[in-house]
């Protein structure tokens, strides 16, 4: 199938062009396949740590499973807001929403050990940090000054490389302790499943054409998915008997309860998440359309990153942001329309308002979802470097790049290394933030372009 039974070069680049619905759908699934993992692990990290998540001693099944149904439901109603937009809001742009791994760090300290009760201060703070990021939107293109390809391109790599480790420990046998602890992580048949979704990728994307080669990653699920359930047995569907055919959210499912701590923590995070969506604006239209972000398109974005977050959290559900992943398959495809990204999304909605529908998806096994995670995400660090392309690399920015990257990624990998901020809970919320090495990154890179000379140094 060549090229021109999707478009032409100029209707690619295009992002309000539609290719031929046999051809939009599969790539529209295609989008949300490559983020179901890591938009439904944040809830289930999150439940664990309250305590009430799968394989818990006081486990809640239709809670967990709500907030998974949540993930997928509001996931598919921010990128709505996103692609299809309502007057200023929404970028307009092949951007996926999802629930954000950005937040975690404040979350799973929040409502550890708290049980389902915890979720009520959680909840308003998202609705509250939402809010917040929504107005982050007024003043956001007034500072891209501030976030020239050097600092954008920084957080796009960061990203790209915080997520590489997500990707491996889903290959492996999924992240976070639960699965990490059981014997066959990181056993030969997770790698091999992991290894067949890449190498069914690949394959597909380089020896085929057209769709084929557009659709390599959904290709490459399915084969690591029938792998998984023909080859090993490993499909469980064990979980799906608890889950309702048809269910609706429910507003304020958590109840209401301002906890200062959390709402100061999700501001904060907010702010990461909307210079996280500056970078993936200008990533996409590098990689798909090969220009520069308007600053209509990047406020328009945030807007929609804290409208779909505080709507996400009337119903119960996490933060949403801008998934990254995205810009690694809108580069790889080479297809920017925003209109198959809604047709993603309608299938994340539909996905969203049948819990059994949730519970099915949530079959696919995580090495499975591993192997296509890990292209997805290279793919995001290789956009980041693209863009650091446009950079001119004398000693200053060469500088500013590797003070920012040794913080981010240092901090991320020795968290406790700020222990003289004391245990304190503004000293725990200022190591957790820390700790998640895209601020620190994104903060001193950002400090150290408005404040250093550009005389001075030698090329």
């Amino acid at each position: 199938m060549s090229n021109s039974s999707i478009g032409t070069p100029e209707q690619l680049r295009d992002p309000n062009y539609t290719p031929p619905l046999a051809q939009a759908i599969p790539l529209g699934i295609q989008h949300v396949m490559a983020m179901f993992a890591s938009n439904i692990t944040p809830a289930i990290i999150v439940a664990g740590a309250a305590g009430f998540g799968f394989g818990s001693p006081n486990a809640d099944i239709p809670t967990i499973n709500y907030m998974i149904q949540m993930s997928i439901l509001f996931a598919g109603v921010a990128t709505l807001i996103q692609t299809i937009g309502m007057g200023p809001v929404g970028g307009r742009l092949p951007i996926v929403q999802g629930t954000s791994f950005a937040f975690l760090p404040v979350m799973i300290p929040a409502v550890a050990g708290a049980g389902v009760a915890g979720m009520s201060g959680l909840a308003t703070g998202v609705v509250i940090g939402g809010l917040f990021h929504f107005c982050l939107g007024f003043i956001i293109g007034k500072l891209r000054f501030a976030l020239p390809p050097l600092v954008t391109g920084l957080i796009v790599l960061m990203i790209g490389l915080l997520l590489i480790k997500v990707g491996i420990q889903y290959a492996a046998g999924g992240a976070g302790s639960f699965n990490m602890s059981k014997p066959t992580w990181g056993g030969g048949a997770n790698w091999t499943m992991a290894f067949t979704v890449i190498i069914v990728t690949l394959a597909v994307k380089f020896f085929f054409k057209g769709f084929m080669s557009a659709a390599a990653v959904l290709i490459g699920l399915i084969a690591g998915y029938l792998v998984a359930h023909f080859g090993f047995g490993l499909v469980d569907f064990s979980k799906v008997g608890f889950a309702a055919n048809f269910g609706v959210p429910v507003p304020f499912k958590f109840g209401w309860e301002i906890n200062w701590a959390i709402v100061i923590g999700m501001c904060l995070m907010a702010f990461v998440s909307a210079v996280e969506t500056v970078g993936d604006v200008s990533g996409i239209t590098k990689g798909g359309a090969g220009r520069e972000a308007t600053a209509e398109e990047i406020q328009g974005a945030t807007f929609a990153d804290g409208l779909g977050t505080a709507i996400a959290g009337v119903f119960g559900a996490l933060p949403n942001t801008s998934f990254s992943q995205n810009v690694g398959l809108v580069a790889m495809t080479g297809i920017m329309s925003r209109h198959v990204v809604t047709i993603g999304a309608i299938f994340l909605v539909l996905c969203g308002l049948s819990p059994k529908i949730a519970a099915y998806v949530n079959t696919i096994p995580y090495p499975v979802l591993g192997g296509g995670v890990i292209v997805m995400f290279g793919m995001v660090a290789a956009a980041g470097i693209n863009m650091l392309s446009d950079v001119h690399w004398n000693k200053r920015n060469m500088i500013i790049f590797a003070v920012s990257l040794t913080f981010g990624l240092g901090l991320q990998q020795v968290p406790d290394a700020m222990r003289f901020l004391g245990e304190s809970d503004a000293g725990k919320t200022v190591s957790m933030l820390l700790g998640t090495g895209l601020l620190p990154a994104a903060i001193i890179a950002i400090v150290l372009n408005l404040i250093l000379p550009h005389e001075g140094l030698e090329d």
